[in-house]
């Protein structure tokens, strides 16, 4: 090998190597740690000692390429045993050649002797010394390597250490024949191997025999198979010899290992042609060589792919389809039952492989087996047809659709009062016959949300989606066929969405629509409704606006969603607008805040709540107050009468559709019904959908449907549907925030303090995770709810805030608390107030005595609170306590607790919106100065990923209410990842 060859390599390893790689080769050719072991043509096999390599690894550089190999293992190439042999190729001043022979003349070598013992071969090792010498080699050799015993100047290869554990267990026994090939391929590198004292080369490569087919005598073929004409011997069971060169022999179990039931030979007839060449052959070749020495095999037919053809056809609504297996196209055979049928002079060459995948695939994908012939009827034929199509587009098959009528069809809108509905007839294109053949709107509406391109026809036969018309009217006119009762009639307050429609088909706008007008302009054009006589507040420019779109639903007979943000006067803009009887359902915690508000600003009203043993209604009172639970209750009796208005506070109470109390609600009749929440979106889509369905029924349309034309396309990310569902219900939500209306409010800031839990704490988190996700996950794996994984979740959130949480746990603080006392302290001392929420009392049970041994004065207000009123008052003064301790259930909403500007939430909810209402208890009119609103959390816990997790819950609010395009509800991928 040239010099310049030499050179060129050794630039090539150098540019490619890592800086401190190179240092190591250059270190590791200074020590002379590279030894050359052979040398061929454009080829140089080194080795290379290195500290952390027990054998020595093995370099080929390939010097013609420019490319080389190292047996090493690292990670990086070139690694530094490829640099270190690549400088000893050029800096020796000796060919490698020279010094891999001079290297064998100092150090030992391994030798192997092959001998034959009762038709078997048999291996031993010798170590030939530096003088000639050679030694039989009887022990293990990684056992020697590992323990230092080896010889000096023997250094084995890893083929020596594979061959070692291969023959080590069986020195000078016979070899197992199934382990031949692998330890002739071990053999394949050495140069010291003899066959019975005679020096043989070694392949791991099998011998294989070969395949011949000729004509017979009968006019038919034999098939015959034979041993390999370059095998001169077989020396041993399992083991051919060629020349000099011995091979493990292949295929035995055909073959014999002594090649003994060769040759074999079958015949085929004429009429078997097709079996010998479409299965026998493809077969054998892949198994062995195969031989032609005839002229008369048909033709093979080796590009021909299997494909699935479809014999289609129809009668009226139904459509008969026969899947068949063939292969060409056009097709030149056809599969029944597994035997081929020749369709022309060409026989493909069968692909099993691909022939069962097109199988499964038509199994799965269209439910059909090749060769059994199906009937689909009506909608059923419809959406096979779509299916079918698409499945042949994916294959690449010609479109089947030629095979259905090209029917237009019209759709043509019917108003007739408040009844409406919208009819799609079909008919030949060009054709303007349209008699007989319509198809049904929801029928339509569902092909083409379903993305379909045919629908069926009630008089039979199939016509395409109007696609065009359906693109720009589709979601309209789907979300007023949604709204329909059982009379086609549509509520008023889907007057406005017909009217847009009206205006976009130039129809005549529908009757009353022009009453509603203001509603659709903005506020400004919202007529002002007169404050009942006997108020006693001054309002607030935003609370009269409110008071005047409330009154403008009130006297159109229409639903609302007051949804202000806590703290604008829900209570006292509702109170403006109630005329004649009207029922207010509420929390128990807020009846009496409501009888107290209704004597301070309308003291005309006559109240009455509904309560106790011996409740009974009072037909002569104004404002009748109830509960949820009394509502639910008391049901039947609630629907018998007649309201003029029905108010439902705090109605995210009513946000499972499904409950008892919410379907006591819907059944409530009132001719304003009014609901107010600050949150009408919690988790789920379907929440907002059962406070409108309350409000305004038949707005959104039924929950089935709702799903599936708002909540699942929003969750998919589908903008539009978002969109869509905004505008259907801004005119009945009213939503304003406290930095939009109150700019004089003090701001507030909102700050996550960390806390780092100590090692005794991690302890208990870490073993509680640890249960909770196999729970969790197994919780997920069997389909269970998210409910249910929430619940699981309760332990592990609870140790994150306190050891003694968790049963059989106890301790005397935590570092939660600490950092409470800390920050408590501090505000006490400078004259704040603050409030300390939690969801859980024996947290809040676990805080007491920290606060008594701070000598920090508090108060607390739970579910066990007899008194409420007494506490807020006493809180609320200035001489009262600086701490109140408060459960996020009973205080999250109705209360007023101006007094603090520092409120603290021990532990994160889900649901961020349940936060902000605790957080409004001060921050809220009344209040002058700013509130500081401290989340405390756990450091690398559950806590930290809740915050990540409700900002997928504000996404949910926002895709309806505000500006957002997408929302999910919690999933199960969100699960665990709370347990990460």
């Amino acid at each position: 090998m040239s010099t310049d060859r030499r050179q060129e390599l050794l630039s090539a390893v150098r540019s490619a190597a890592l800086p401190g790689i190179w240092s190591q080769g250059v270190k590791l050719a200074r020590e002379k740690a590279v030894t050359p072991v052979s040398s061929t043509r454009g080829a140089t096999t080194l080795r290379v000692r290195a500290a952390g390599h027990a054998i020595a690894p093995t370099v080929t550089l390939y010097f013609e390429d420019l490319e080389w190999t190292c047996d090493c293992g690292a990670r990086v190439d070139p690694c530094a045993h490829v640099a270190a042999a690549a400088i000893l190729s050029v800096s020796a001043s000796e060919s490698t050649d020279e010094l891999a022979a001079a290297s064998a003349r100092k150090g030992a070598r391994l030798c192997y002797r092959l001998e034959k013992k009762d038709r078997r071969l048999s291996l031993t090792r010798f170590v030939v010394r530096p003088d000639g010498r050679e030694e039989p080699f009887q022990g293990s050799l990684a056992s020697d390597l590992a323990r230092g015993r080896l010889g000096a100047g023997l250094v084995p290869t890893h083929d020596d250490l594979l061959i070692d554990r291969m023959v080590t267990a069986h020195q000078g026994k016979a070899i197992s024949t199934e382990r031949l090939p692998e330890l002739f391929a071990a053999l394949s590198g050495s140069s010291e191997v003899t066959l019975e004292g005679t020096k043989v080369r070694v392949s791991g490569e099998r011998v294989l025999p070969r395949a011949v087919i000729e004509d017979d005598a009968r006019g038919g073929y034999l098939l015959r198979i034979e041993r390999d004409p370059e095998v001169s011997e077989v020396v041993a069971m399992g083991v051919a010899r060629l020349g000099d060169l011995i091979r493990p022999l292949g295929e035995v179990q055909t073959t014999g290992y002594l090649l003994e039931r060769l040759p074999l030979a079958r015949s085929f007839s004429a009429a078997q042609e097709t079996e010998l060449v479409t299965l026998v052959l493809p077969e054998l070749e892949q198994r062995l060589p195969v031989h032609i020495a005839t002229r008369k095999l048909s033709q093979k037919n080796s590009q021909a792919r299997p494909r699935i053809a479809m014999d289609l056809s129809h009668h009226g609504h139904t459509l008969s389809v026969l899947p068949l297996l063939v292969y060409g196209d056009p097709a030149i055979a056809r599969i029944d039952a597994d035997a081929v049928v020749a369709l022309g002079n060409a026989v493909p060459v069968r692909r099993l492989d691909q022939e069962r995948k097109l199988i499964q695939r038509l199994r799965d994908e269209l439910n059909l087996v090749p060769g059994r012939r199906v009937d689909f009827d009506g909608s059923d034929a419809i959406r096979f047809a779509h299916e079918l199509q698409q499945w042949e587009r994916r294959l690449g098959e010609r479109s089947r659709s030629r095979l259905f009528d090209q029917l237009v069809l019209r759709p043509r809108v019917e108003l007739d009062g408040a009844r409406f509905d919208v009819v799609f007839e079909g008919a030949p294109a060009g054709n303007g016959s349209t008699q007989g053949m319509r198809a049904d709107a929801g029928a339509v509406i569902s092909a083409w949300r379903e993305g379909l391109e045919l629908v069926p026809l009630q008089g039979g036969g199939w016509a395409q989606l109007p696609a065009a018309w359906l693109s720009e009217h589709g979601h309209r006119v789907a979300d007023l066929l949604a709204a329909r009762d059982q009379n086609q009639k549509l509520p008023t307050a889907m007057l406005p969405e017909l009217g847009a429609l009206c205006d976009a088909l130039d129809l005549p706008k529908p009757l009353g629509l022009e009453k509603l007008t203001p509603l659709l302009q903005g506020f400004d054009r919202i007529p002002q409704f007169p404050l009942p006589p006997g108020l006693t507040a001054d309002l607030r420019n935003y609370q009269k606006l409110g008071v005047d779109w409330l009154g403008f639903l009130r006297n159109a007979e229409l639903g609302a969603v007051l949804a202000d943000d806590m703290g604008l006067g829900k209570t006292l803009q509702t109170l403006c607008v109630l005329g004649g009887r009207a029922l207010i359902v509420c929390p128990k915690s807020v009846v009496y805040n409501w009888a107290d508000e209704t004597v301070r600003f309308r003291p005309a009203l006559k109240t009455s709540i509904y309560h106790g043993a011996q409740r009974e209604l009072d037909p002569k009172a104004d404002l009748t107050l109830t509960t949820y639970a009394l509502l639910r209750m008391d049901a039947e009796l609630f629907a018998r009468e007649s309201w003029n208005a029905v108010v439902l506070d705090e109605a995210q109470a009513i946000k499972n559709p499904h409950s008892q109390t919410a379907r006591a609600a819907f059944r409530l009749s009132g001719r304003f019904r009014l609901a107010l929440t600050g949150t009408p979106v919690e988790n789920r889509l379907e929440e907002l959908w059962s406070i409108m369905h309350f409000a305004n029924p038949g707005l959104l349309g039924g929950l089935s449907d709702f799903h599936q034309r708002y909540a699942e396309p929003i969750a998919a990310g589908d903008g539009g549907a978002a969109s869509r569902l905004r505008a259907r219900v801004r005119p009945f939500v009213l939503r304003r925030m406290k930095r939009e209306v109150l700019p004089e409010l003090p701001p507030r800031s909102e700050t996550v303090l960390h806390v780092e839990l100590e090692p005794a704490e991690r302890i208990v988190y870490d073993a509680v995770r640890a249960a909770t996700k196999k729970q969790v996950s197994e919780l997920v794996a069997h389909g269970g709810g998210v409910l249910q994984a929430l619940e699981a979740l309760l332990r592990l959130r609870q140790a994150a805030c306190h050891p003694s949480l968790v049963p059989g746990q106890h301790a005397e603080g935590s570092s939660k608390i600490e950092r409470l006392l800390e920050a408590l302290e501090e505000a006490a001392s400078d004259g704040h107030k603050a409030l300390v929420f939690s969801q859980w009392t024996s947290l809040l049970d676990l805080v007491e005595p920290h606060l008594d041994a701070a000598k920090i004065s508090f108060t607390r207000l739970d579910g066990s609170t007899q008194d409420r009123a007494a506490v807020v008052g006493a809180f609320q003064a200035d001489a009262g306590p600086p701490v109140l301790l408060i459960s996020l259930k009973a205080g999250g909403i109705g209360l007023n607790l101006t007094a603090a500007d520092h409120v603290f939430l021990l532990d994160p909810w889900w649901n961020p919106a349940v936060e902000d209402q605790a957080a409004d208890r001060a921050h809220r009119i009344g209040q002058d100065r700013p509130v500081m609103v401290y989340r405390m959390v756990s450091k690398d816990t559950v806590e930290e990923r809740i915050l990540a997790l409700q900002e997928k819950k504000r996404a949910l609010f926002e895709a309806a209410l505000g500006d957002a395009d997408h929302a999910g509800g919690i999933t199960r991928d969100d699960l665990l990842a709370l347990l990460e």
